[in-house]
């Protein structure tokens, strides 16, 4: 059951890193983009709607990463927190999908329920 956990928390680390990454990504083309069009208002909009989405989906991929760690840690909110969002990923497809069925089948078992208790 180590094996499950840690895989849960690498999943959740992962996704929420790539969550980030797209973030930026996406920050610096709406950026860039508002850079080549010579229009004020055009570049305004586009900046604020790219540091917009991009702190948006950044704040998203936080507790992913913070759910990692709890679960690295064996902290009971770890695993708490880890169901919570997979169940917000189940509507990511496919990746997210698959993320959240595997780290809600995951934190489910009594073996791994027991261990979090014991820490």
């Amino acid at each position: 059951m180590e094996k499950n956990i840690n895989v849960a928390a690498s999943l959740q680390i992962g996704l929420g890193i790539l969550g980030i990454i797209t973030g930026i990504v996406i920050f610096v083309i709406l950026y860039f983009v508002a850079d080549v069009v010579n229009d004020k208002e055009a570049h305004l909009i586009l900046s604020i709607i790219g540091k917009v989405l991009a702190g948006i989906i950044i704040i998203c991929s936080l507790p992913g990463i913070i759910a990692g760690i709890g679960l690295f840690k064996r902290k009971e909110w770890g695993r708490i927190l880890t169901l919570i969002i997979s169940v917000i990923h189940l509507v990511n497809f496919p990746l997210g999908t698959a993320v959240g069925i595997y780290c809600i089948w995951a934190m489910v078992q009594p073996e791994i329920i027991e261990q979090f208790k014991l820490s």
